[in-house]
């Protein structure tokens, strides 16, 4: 029997590789290294002086060290937490832990965000046409256009729709790696308070009040439920990396101005292209928009006066103005204007064959304001290829040398190794090579409704097969690069 022809293809599955555990050398991170090392000069020095004895007395002190190099606390040894603990215990000794607005007298530089943190240098700046805005980071080197994007729901498409959206999508991230001049593509969704300010507008347009029986109650329908709905927003920002393009944008005139004329040309590829996958591009932001979006992430409740006070659909807001008039920052979460947040790393993928809408759970989990960041950092296919084999050698010497001390073999390196190898074909056939980082960041109005709505979101990632990891220590500089689509490294 011949299988039948018009049977609908299957969903399209996604599988990740294994997350590699492997330190620098013998399994050690970097910062357990060092600890080795001093310990094992302080150990040669204490033996030089005072003998076995004085060694001995240290004893003590050996054990706290045996300690910080192997105990594990949430995945990490002792001694990875260590420089994350310092600076953060610096920072508090600082006070920069509390970030203020202050007035200032002094000449503002045009476009400044007035970010806290790392970010405090990033400015929006306007195309030469005035049509576009993007985000400059003259730390990083980037220049970053933002993008709002919609589609249909995904869970509702056909097996053979979602296939070629999936396609088309990694075709898109393929064909922006393979230029060379794109440093990173951020993926952002969140759903933000809405305060029915754009429903009101659109029904005293379109809509007819003195309609019979329906009139009365969509007004009281879009009175009653407007303020408490939660839209979703999706966002797609591209940085230009400006010292690779430097040659084309040397070409195109030099400085900001060449560099926008680079953008654009991307830009206007990533259009086209994405609709391919099942995306409608809304017009890449200006720079008031993109003060809008950041402006809404630090203050959600803000959101209300940017409709009420837009004349179009797409609020805007004063650069100035964009960043957080307080910012109060604690081990494991922050608070801003209007709201509490935590954000979450993702540790792991699903190691399994899954469908490709495995984050619908974590994306529609009821009553949960939350943002989900997704960045891809493209990869030359030198240094890919590089970096494979140098994951080859590592697994194979690491197998020899347990095979030498006659311990058993792993199944995690087996795994690892098979991995490394599939990695290697795919580069050999042509693949891009990104490397994928997933934040996810929770936000509510009080700590108590925070503390349900990680509880939520856990819970839910759970059953979207992805390990969550909060970030502790890190939680103001993991916001601003979570929350806010500038496309931060």
């Amino acid at each position: 029997m011949h299988p039948d022809s018009s049977a609908s293809p299957a969903p399209a599955t996604v599988k990740f590789p294994h997350r590699s555990r492997r330190g620098v050398l013998l399994g050690l991170t970097a910062p357990q290294l060092v600890a080795v090392a001093l310990t094992g000069l302080l150990l040669l020095t204490v033996l030089m002086s005072s003998g076995v004895p004085g060694a001995l007395k240290l004893i003590p002190l050996w054990t706290v060290i045996l300690a910080a190099v192997f105990v594990r606390y949430r995945g990490r040894s002792l001694a990875d937490w260590a420089p994350i603990a310092l600076r953060y215990a610096t920072r508090r000794a600082k006070g920069q832990l509390v970030w203020l607005t202050r007035p200032s007298s002094r000449p503002r530089r045009e476009g400044l965000l007035h970010l806290p943190g790392t970010a405090a240098s990033l400015r929006v700046v306007t195309s030469p046409d005035r049509r576009t805005g993007a985000v400059h980071d003259p730390h990083q080197g980037t220049l970053t256009a933002v993008v709002r994007v919609s589609s249909r729901a995904f869970a509702l498409l056909d097996p053979a729709a979602q296939n070629s959206n999936v396609a088309g999508w990694g075709r898109t991230l393929a064909a922006l790696s393979r230029t060379g001049h794109i440093a990173r593509v951020q993926v952002l969704e969140r759903t933000v308070p809405d305060s029915g300010d754009a429903l009101q507008r659109y029904w005293s347009e379109y809509g007819n009040p003195d309609t019979h029986l329906a009139g009365p109650v969509y007004t009281d329908l879009l009175t009653a439920a407007g303020p408490a709905a939660a839209p979703h927003e999706s966002y797609v920002a591209i940085a230009l990396d400006l010292k690779a393009a430097r040659r084309l944008i040397n070409q195109a005139g030099g400085g900001l101005t060449g560099a926008f004329s680079v953008l654009t040309q991307l830009t206007a590829t990533f259009d086209q292209s994405v609709r391919n996958a099942g995306l409608t591009p809304g017009g890449w932001l200006t720079a008031g928009e993109i003060a809008a979006v950041i402006r809404t992430a630090y203050d959600p409740k803000a959101s209300a006066a940017l409709d009420q006070w837009s004349d179009t659909d797409r609020p805007q807001a004063d650069p100035a103005a964009a960043g957080p008039v307080v910012l109060v920052e604690k081990a494991d979460r922050i608070e801003t204007d209007s709201a509490h947040h935590a954000t979450f790393w993702i540790e792991n993928w699903p190691r399994i064959e899954t469908s490709a809408g495995f984050l619908h759970q974590l994306l529609f989990t009821s009553g949960v304001r939350r943002t989900l960041s997704l960045t891809y950092a493209p990869k030359g296919l030198d240094a890919a290829l590089k970096d494979v084999q140098r994951k080859k050698a590592t697994v194979i010497a690491d197998a020899a040398e347990r095979q030498r001390k006659g311990q058993v073999d792993s199944e995690e390196d087996n795994v690892e190794y098979a991995d490394i190898k599939n990695r290697e074909r795919e580069l050999i056939a042509g693949h891009a090579d990104v490397a994928l980082t997933g934040l996810v960041t929770v936000s509510a109005d009080t700590p108590d409704q925070l503390n349900s709505a990680c509880a939520a979101i856990e819970t839910a990632a759970v059953a979207a097969l992805v390990d969550l990891r909060p970030l502790t220590w890190q939680q103001a500089e993991a916001f601003t690069n979570a929350a806010l689509p500038l496309a931060r490294p």
